[in-house]
């Protein structure tokens, strides 16, 4: 019996050594800035397992005892091979070196292609910054969101318009971060340009489905924006001088590799020209980026980041328009344990939209503010298996409005929409888990609380319904109030709360073919109360309560995935579907501004949009680029609540305003020499449904419009081309100045693509007409850009 007790026991012993690993951890730099570097792959060729480093350039593998060899790879940068003898648990921080080699800077994803056919990730987009400041952009003005615009499944408005649409879904139901903080509005001169400086940017990634679970609040998309985190080694400056704007960033050590500091501004400047010709109209941008690291050891940094930002719209010196984001950001970064890292960020974001009226005196203030807190973890179980769990806590205030005098002599009588308040909480937990060397997945759980919390004046209505049904009309009209209720701001008025389950699945056929599914449900609990296809400054937000439901989406999404030629191209096809409840629609003649009672012109309806992306890319070469398109639907429909009400557009299924049946997109860069690159894009989208007027009828004098149904009509359609050529002189090689010229042309065929098309009554004739708005024709630009 002792003989067999000493055999197990032996057994046992060399089975748990066996089994035995230790963990190694650290931080992957960039050897020349102490940049940290997101994404960069670590394999273990003897293991064939791998790691990627998080936001902040942590990873953390377990490795048996022994000697093993890590090959670490970035795009852009020289890959390393390092062979360490793993005796017990340690810390070993990597630092790379970018690579000169010009033509490898434009390949567009930034993960190992082998990882990414393998991951369980899907429907996500990145685009290198490289890549991005090489794109004919208009006013040559380097421009994210346009860039984006590019990618299958993206689309926006129009031109001159805001923010961007990401499968069919509304500008609204995007979350856009910058280092966590919310961005309620990413564009600059109603879409001119965007807020967000290309120079200060490091990491950029575009959900669109698949999202983990530990983003929320929306339910289109995610667009996660990290600034850098500044050069610690060396002081280093760039920027840009261009047609009507100019930018310049400027970076360097507080104390020598432990901490530094980026700032950098932004401005255009075109109003300028209008004053020398006694043009008192004006209208411009300007905008701050800033970031502060210190690392206080090897297991604890502190970031400070911010962004201030402003647009100004000034005519004649009697209307003053202005509006902006600021957010500010202090986060902890601490390696807990060999294994778990971890992240807390205290975070204000603030949305201001003010507006000045001279000739009747009066000041207009509007906004949305928010403080979060959020304490996330990742954690490393095994080569296999890891962890990505948290909490968030997000405290909302809500100013739909207030009108004060701006002079003493002002017949204005002060006058204040009722705030809002709002609390939202949500505790998350995902996990990455490599399944079998061919299957893996991504899964994970959100749950979300919403507390709706008191306000001073909360109307009532008979039946708890703000919108009734006129039935002799056939319309819907506004409810009358039968009283009021106040409530303190520190109870709760109305409680949500949801299950928001995630999952995706990936099985590889091979090194080079996978296909993925992915489900996604999502809770928005913030509604953007806008009745335009693009969201203006002047639009408001509001939250859930009483009289609004939140949003809730489910999606599905499936695709194939290939690299062909040795990773010369690849191939993503995708097809989706998502469906939305509770999506808020307008009844006829809504108005929207300064209405102390949303509730009494909206309805809930329901949302749906599908269809196909496809995106094939050329990765290596002289040649380098993407062909983009995207076949898709969406839709709209808001039923009767009863038999007797007609519902929106009678109940029956419309299409959205930013409906594109077809977009495409082709996108190119050519290394002509050592000194000139070449690079177009030429976009071609189905036109924006609209409703026309399809006849009219005279009435006690007055001509009365027929319309169609509902965004029955079409615009036409949209397409342009834009090159652009940059100049790199030889001479920069070696020198601590380097310099560079771009040159672009915007819609080189001078397409006057319709912005909006209009019904009036010409005087001459007395005919009918319709006119076409269109804003840009060919437009020329330069830009210099400089560094040291």
């Amino acid at each position: 019996m002792k003989k067999l007790f000493s055999a197990i026991f032996i057994f046992s012993f060399f089975f748990l050594q066996a089994q035995e690993t230790f963990t190694i951890n650290g931080v992957i730099k960039d050897v020349s800035s102490n940049e940290t570097l997101y994404g960069v792959n670590i394999l273990v060729s003897n293991l064939n397992s791998g790691v990627v480093t998080n936001e902040y350039g942590f990873y953390s593998i377990k490795l048996p005892p022994g000697t093993h060899t890590l090959t670490i790879t970035y795009l852009g940068f020289k890959n390393e091979q390092v062979v360490l003898t793993i005796t017990e648990n340690a810390t070993y921080n990597f630092s790379l070196t970018e690579t000169s080699e010009t033509l490898e800077e434009v390949v567009i994803i930034e993960d190992s292609e082998r990882l990414n056919i393998r991951s369980a990730e899907m429907s996500v987009n990145k685009l290198g910054i490289n890549t991005i400041q090489k794109l004919p952009v208009v006013f040559g003005e380097v421009d994210v969101i346009k860039s984006l615009l590019l990618l299958p499944g993206v689309s926006n408005a129009g031109e001159g318009s805001s923010g961007f649409n990401v499968r069919g879904g509304a500008v609204d139901q995007n979350l856009i971060l910058l280092d966590e903080a919310t961005i309620y509005n990413s564009s600059h001169l109603f879409g001119l340009f965007s807020v967000f400086n290309p120079d200060a940017i490091k990491n950029l990634k575009l959900y669109k489905g698949g999202i983990p679970s530990k983003y929320g609040g929306r339910v289109s998309s995610v667009l996660e924006i990290f600034q850098k985190d500044g050069n610690s080694k060396e002081f280093k400056a760039n920027g840009g001088i261009g047609v009507i704007s100019s930018r310049v960033l400027a970076e360097g050590p507080i104390i020598k590799d432990k901490g530094s500091f980026l700032i950098g501004g932004r401005s255009s400047y075109a109003h300028l020209f209008l004053k020398l010709s006694d043009n008192q109209n004006s209208a411009y941008f300007y905008d701050l980026n800033t970031k502060l690291s210190y690392r206080l050891d090897n297991n604890n940094t502190i970031l400070f980041s911010g962004y201030f930002g402003r647009d100004v719209f000034n005519i004649n010196e009697s209307f003053k328009n202005t509006y902006g984001n600021a957010v500010f950001n202090l986060r902890w970064n601490h390696v807990l344990t060999d294994n778990i890292f971890t992240n807390l960020s205290l975070i204000y974001s603030d949305y201001y939209y003010g507006l000045t009226l001279d000739f009747v005196e009066f000041n207009w203030n509007s906004g949305i503010k928010n403080l979060n807190i959020k304490y996330g973890f990742d954690q490393y179980i095994n080569d296999d298996f890891s962890l990505d769990y948290g909490m968030q806590n997000t405290y909302y205030e809500f100013n739909p409005g207030e009108i004060e005098p701006s002079t003493p002599t002002s017949g204005i009588i002060d006058y204040k929409l009722t705030k809002k308040y709002a609390f939202e909480s949500a505790l998350y937990i995902s996990a990455k888990h490599e399944i079998s060397e061919n299957l893996s997945a991504e899964y994970g759980l959100r749950f979300s609380n919403f507390f709706r919390l008191g306000q001073s004046e909360l109307n009532l209505y008979e039946n708890n319904e703000a919108v009734v049904f006129n039935n002799d009309f056939k319309i819907y009209e506004k409810a009358d109030p039968i009283g009021t209720k106040t409530l303190e701001k520190s109870k709760v008025e109305k409680y949500f709360w949801a299950l928001e389950p995630r999952a995706s699945l990936a099985y590889s056929f091979n090194n080079d073919q996978s296909v993925k599914l992915s489900y996604n449900r999502m809770i928005q609990y913030l509604h953007l109360i806008t009745n335009t296809s693009s969201p203006t400054p002047l639009d408001i937000w509001s939250p859930s309560g009483k009289y609004i439901d939140p949003q809730v989406l489910d999606q599905f999404s499936v695709g194939y995935f290939q690299n062909l030629k040795n990773n010369n191209y690849s191939l993503e096809v995708e097809s989706f579907y998502k469906y939305i409840k509770n999506r808020v629609n307008y009844i006829d003649g809504a108005n929207l501004i300064a209405n102390n009672a949303i509730e009494q012109v909206i309805l809930p309806g329901k949302a749906r949009a599908y269809g196909l992306e496809l995106l094939l890319r050329k990765n290596k070469g002289r040649l380098t680029g993407w062909v983009a398109y995207t076949l898709s639907r969406s839709e709209q429909k808001t039923p009767g609540r009863t038999e007797m009400e007609n519902g929106i557009n009678n109940g029956n299924w419309y299409n959205t305003a930013y409906d594109k049946t077809h977009d495409i997109s082709v996108t190119s860069s050519y290394q002509l020499n050592n000194t000139w690159e070449l690079s177009s894009n030429f976009s071609y989208q189905t036109g924006l449904p609209t409703t026309f007027p399809t006849g009219q009828y005279r009435f006690e004098g007055f001509v009365i419009p027929v319309y169609a149904p509902r965004n029955s009509e079409r615009l036409p359609a949209y397409h342009r081309l834009d090159i652009a050529a940059t100049y790199t002189p030889t001479k920069n090689k070696g020198r601590k100045y380097q310099s560079s010229w771009n040159f672009g042309i915007y819609n080189i065929y001078a397409r006057k693509n319709a912005v909006s098309l209009s019904f009036r009554n010409n005087d001459d004739t007395g005919q009918n007409e319709a006119v076409r708005l269109s804003l840009f024709g060919i437009i020329p630009s330069v830009t210099y850009n400089f560094k040291f």
